[in-house]
């Protein structure tokens, strides 16, 4: 346990001291094609960005409710948050090039938890924001419904702060299984972060996952930001 525990105090110095370049790919997406439909066709705002560190790993986490919410995480923020995606993108010569710029990784298909679990490690360790959907996967509600533990095993491993954000909306404005978009507004609330469990323990997991659980439903219960102050 000693010896985890330097490794971790090692991890978070380096972490502090890291912020991967944000790439002129990267800024091309965002500023032309994400932050356009984002602030104007989704009347979207934000609250909290001051909360985000501006160096170093942090796990970002948020609800899951349509496929707008990785664009929008990932350049809402203003520094780039890396994603897992599936391996086969990579293998689109155009499209492999443009999500690696954005700080997207590989996961192969049946890949175990423990591959993807090391991945995602060593890009908090290299000083990049990782999100996490607390539920995995996208919910008709836009809630946090069903947690899973690995946001918060992350922390425990490399010792990176929690990040939790809100995605308001984006469950509206881009339901499970439509086509198309409904123009309603999307706002981003960034909450205070937290820090990450003391053990690996599955008890210390279990709570702080439903910390961070209570800490975006809370914030989702508020609603539509109604003054913006960060």
């Amino acid at each position: 346990m000693i010896l985890d525990k330097s490794r971790v105090v090692e991890g978070v110095e380096k972490n502090n001291q890291n912020r991967p370049r944000q790439s002129f790919v990267y800024g091309c997406v965002s500023y032309l094609f994400v932050f356009p439909i984002f602030r104007l066709l989704f009347r979207g705002q934000a609250k909290g960005i001051s909360n985000l560190p501006k160096t170093g790993g942090v796990v970002v986490v948020s609800n899951h409710g349509s496929h707008l919410d990785p664009p929008i995480l990932g350049h809402a923020l203003g520094r780039p948050v890396a994603f897992m995606a599936k391996s086969e993108l990579f293998k689109v010569p155009i499209l492999s090039f443009i999500i690696s710029a954005c700080g997207a990784y590989p996961v192969k298909r049946g890949a175990g938890d423990r591959e993807a679990l090391r991945t995602a490690s060593n890009r908090l360790i290299e000083g990049w924001a990782t999100g996490v959907f607390l539920d995995g996967t996208r919910q008709e509600n836009g809630r946090v419904n069903d947690p899973k533990a690995g946001a918060a095993l992350l922390a425990a491993r490399t010792g990176c702060s929690i990040l939790p954000v809100a995605i308001v909306n984006s469950h509206r404005a881009f339901p499970k299984g439509s086509f198309l978009p409904r123009l309603v507004s999307i706002h981003l609330k960034v909450g205070e972060l937290i820090q990450p469990p003391l053990t690996r323990k599955k008890e210390d997991l279990t709570l702080k996952t439903k910390e961070i659980q209570l800490a975006i439903n809370s914030m989702l219960d508020e609603g539509l930001i109604k003054n913006i102050s960060n």
